[in-house]
């Protein structure tokens, strides 16, 4: 399978304190995120180690260069760093160490190491991928990350010297094709875990509904409603994500058909190990799949039940 260095900004207005938490692991659980593996989160590490808060870093940052800020400024930029599954297979922790230091050195490059406050490493999910934050400060002391990241075209120069810098070191990785030249904007790696945690949670609904029977009907349906309370909400919110990427959804079917057909034309030359890395990728697109099943989910219930879990909950003294 192809071995791509992956590259991608997310531009944060605040947040900090959020993102702070996820990314340096101050909670005790990460129901969000179910791929976190809190055993394994001792052996995540710091390239640049912020010294204080993400929020104090930001802002000392900030106003020792001037800047002028409004409500919607772009405070600091999220950059995402990591590569292919395979790329990692069989590397020790100071090989994975020294391609993100390889990455983090294009980057200091790039925007000054002065503007950079944290660069970390998770290695406590699936596949090791750094977080590396920065003010997107310019030489003449304004804050603009359009400046800096800039538009599609800019971007596309971003990846392509990526690549240049890495490839130096890594002959064996490949240039990923420009969203530019696609048309094709990235699917968060979140909208995939929201499918699985809303079908994990629809089965949990399923199963306390069909475990009603005259005996318990009272505790099961308010433990079925309550659980539906929270499951509304946050398929609502997967329905506009679903409709927002549908280009890029109907390409993940596209790949799928594609990598299905390769595998039986290749039939038995194909060795297992590749068969078991297309299949793991067929499995991780069928984004599309998943959707389809829940929203027959929500579809098969009963109508006064989905009304009953949709109506706000009284307090205690509106039910005195």
């Amino acid at each position: 399978m192809p071995q791509y260095a992956i590259l991608r900004f997310a531009k944060q207005k605040g947040g900090a304190g959020a993102l702070e938490a996820h990314h340096e692991r101050t909670k005790e659980k990460y129901a969000s995120n179910p791929d976190i593996n809190i055993e394994r989160s001792k052996y995540n590490f710091h390239i640049i180690k912020p010294g204080t808060s993400y929020k104090r870093e930001l802002d000392n940052r900030i106003e020792a260069a001037g800047c002028k800020t409004r409500k919607d400024s772009v405070r600091f930029v999220d950059t995402l760093i990591t590569a292919s599954p395979d790329f990692f297979k069989g590397k020790k922790r100071d090989d994975v160490r020294a391609y993100f230091k390889t990455a983090v050195d294009f980057l200091t490059q790039k925007i000054g190491k002065s503007n950079i406050f944290t660069a970390i490493v998770h290695m406590d999910e699936k596949t090791p991928h750094l977080h590396l934050c920065f003010t997107p400060i310019t030489e003449d002391g304004r804050l603009s990350a359009k400046e800096i990241i800039g538009n599609r075209t800019q971007l596309t120069k971003w990846q392509d010297n990526f690549f240049a810098h890495m490839v130096k070191a890594y002959p064996d990785i490949e240039r990923g094709e420009s969203a530019s030249d696609t048309g094709r904007r990235h699917i968060p790696t979140r909208v995939f875990k929201q499918a699985v945690r809303l079908t994990k949670q629809a089965a949990r609904i399923t199963a306390t509904l069909d475990g009603i029977n005259p005996l318990n009907a009272g505790k099961k349906r308010d433990e079925a409603l309550a659980l539906l309370q929270r499951f509304f909400p946050s398929m609502e919110d997967f329905e506009k994500q679903v409709r927002k990427y549908r280009r890029e959804i109907k390409t993940l079917e596209t790949d799928n058909a594609n990598l299905k057909n390769e595998t039986a034309e290749l039939g038995k030359q194909v060795e297992t190990g590749k068969k078991v890395r297309i299949a793991k990728q067929i499995s991780d697109n069928n984004l599309h799949i998943e959707y389809d099943n829940l929203r027959r989910f929500v579809d098969s219930l009963p109508e006064e039940i989905k009304r009953q879990c949709r109506q706000p909950q009284l307090t205690q003294t509106q039910q005195r």
